[in-house]
């Protein structure tokens, strides 16, 4: 491997303005990270008209920054209040705030920092090592093997999604039907416009992402402000002690490894990682029962994974063109917005951009250790800013941001209707996620499959004959028919022990 680009990266995130950026986006991720709800996906969201008068190098550095400083930034209302500001950080609340109130908050809070620190540097030096390989296998993709990873991807997220299964399924077909709305790209027929010149072109990302993440969060918290808040825990002793240190090294070397594997797969994403990095800790512990009651571990694992996953998320999307989760979506939008196209060719054709921000998470991860605890005073006080000043705030923004995009009152209206359908999905159980990834993943699904059969000549069966593309189908059969064979064997079990005690009982006669 040439490590010349690599060290070269280092040069382009050191720029005066790149350094700042990296900054703003980590000081905004952990601000962010702290307010409940309004999660990275949903910042970025409304962000993305910020970025059109920067440097594609310097605006997904700081969209960068946004989403892993969030990871933090949600700990800290887990640990303080048992209010989980981020999805990821739920599984933290369990012995965080346990912790808190033993009055080993700031030992929380520090195990926390240390393991999101080293959780995200191993990640980032796996990147550096991985994505190149990556990129250089992806090469050798055609239209049948992205049609078979974008069907793998959707797939994935649908069955892993928070919001249920079949919940999640049906909002990736509304996304993957959102998709094909506007002109035919192969005979120009019109699909789904109602005669309507503003949908000629299709459905543009930025309102559909800034309606359902941004406005649509921010009705249904609204909604939800009625929950009283606990007072904050008054936080001491920052640094851990040798025993907690000692405790913890291996929960956070082994989330770090399952934060960087899960955070690659499609759909994986911080929250998985976190959820699967607890529930190794708890199934190997000695004494598991002190989970959920204080264990150091339960705080170390599941940050270090969901910061590790946040860095590994980038690996699909930089060299595949294929966003792993909801945020890398909104970003794969910013990066079509500079016209930037994530891919295989980006390390070779835009080294700068790639190995800039690549780079910029080694420095943004030192910035959030340096700031997290000093701050964290800081982000407790803005819990106390009232939601009926916050909201309209960011509902203004949010409508001049998708404005100055197009100039288009359509999209404005765009952004209304979405922002009703994200609340409705918030208050019946639905995940914006799939729908967003299955939008995104749509176009190159029908494209890629369309050329794929062009070339099999209409046999469907030759994606079978392709190495890459064949094993990604059966992964993809494998992930459809795992969820049917499970529900099978436990309806089956329950019926199987009635007959196992009747033999008893006959033998005993």
């Amino acid at each position: 491997m040439d490590f010349a680009p690599v060290l070269h990266g280092f040069g382009v995130v050191l720029e005066p303005t790149n350094l700042l950026y990296c900054l703003i986006g980590v000081v905004i991720g952990m601000l962010i990270g702290v307010l409940p709800g309004l999660g990275p996906a949903a910042t970025i969201a409304i962000l993305l008209p910020v970025t059109f008068g920067i440097e594609p190098v310097t605006a997904v550095i700081m969209l960068a920054g946004i989403f892993y400083g969030a990871q933090y930034g949600g700990t800290i209302t887990s640990v303080l209040l048992r209010l989980p500001g981020e999805a990821s950080s739920v599984v933290t609340v369990f012995d965080g705030h346990a912790m808190a109130r033993q009055g080993r908050a700031g030992t929380a809070l520090g195990i926390a920092a240390i393991g999101s620190f080293v959780g995200g540097t191993v990640s980032i030096i796996a990147l550096t090592l991985v994505a190149p390989l990556v990129a250089g296998f992806a090469l050798d993709f055609g239209p049948p093997e992205y049609t078979a990873l974008a069907l793998l991807g959707i797939l994935l997220v649908a069955t892993i999604s928070s919001g249920g299964r079949l919940k999640a399924v049906i909002a990736a077909c509304v996304g993957l039907l959102l998709a094909t709305v506007g002109q035919d790209g192969f005979t120009g027929a019109e699909r789904f416009t109602f005669d309507n010149l503003s949908l000629a072109d299709g459905l543009d990302f930025v309102p559909i992402a800034m309606g359902l993440f941004g406005l649509g969060e921010i009705l249904y918290n609204l909604e939800e402000r009625h929950r009283a808040a606990q007072a904050p825990v008054a936080v001491a002793n920052v640094w851990p002690s040798r025993a907690d240190l000692r405790q913890s090294s291996g929960a956070i070397g082994r989330g770090s490894l399952v934060g960087f594997v899960l955070g690659i797969l499609p759909g994986g994403g911080a929250t998985l990682s976190s959820l699967a990095a607890y529930a190794l800790e708890k199934r190997r512990a000695k004494h598991p029962e002190r989970f959920g009651k204080g264990a150091v571990e339960g705080v170390a694992a599941p940050e270090t994974a969901n910061n590790a996953a946040a860095t590994s998320s980038f690996i699909p999307l930089l060299t595949l063109g294929i966003p792993a989760n909801a945020t890398m979506a909104v970003i794969f939008g910013a990066l079509l917005i500079q016209g930037v196209t994530p891919g295989p060719q980006l390390v070779e054709q835009d080294p700068d951009l790639f190995w800039g921000v690549v780079n910029s998470m080694y420095i943004g991860n030192i910035l959030l250790l340096i700031m997290s605890i000093p701050l964290v005073g800081l982000f407790v006080k803005i819990l106390k800013v009232r939601a009926t000043i916050l909201a309209p705030v960011t509902v203004l923004i949010t409508l001049i941001g998708v404005y100055t995009v197009r100039n288009s009152v359509f999209d404005i209206g765009l952004v209304i209707v979405f922002g009703a359908l994200g609340y409705l999905m918030k208050k019946l159980g639905f995940d914006p996620g799939p729908l967003v990834l299955a939008f995104v993943l749509g176009s190159l699904l029908e494209e890629s499959l369309r050329r794929s059969l062009l070339i099999f000549d209409g046999d469907a069966t030759g994606f079978f004959t392709r190495p890459i593309s064949g094993t990604l189908f059966v992964a993809f059969l494998l992930v459809a028919l795992l969820p049917p064979l499970r529900t099978a064997l436990r309806r089956r079990r329950p019926a199987a022990v009635p007959s196992e005690t009747a033999t008893q009982d006959k033998e005993l006669v």
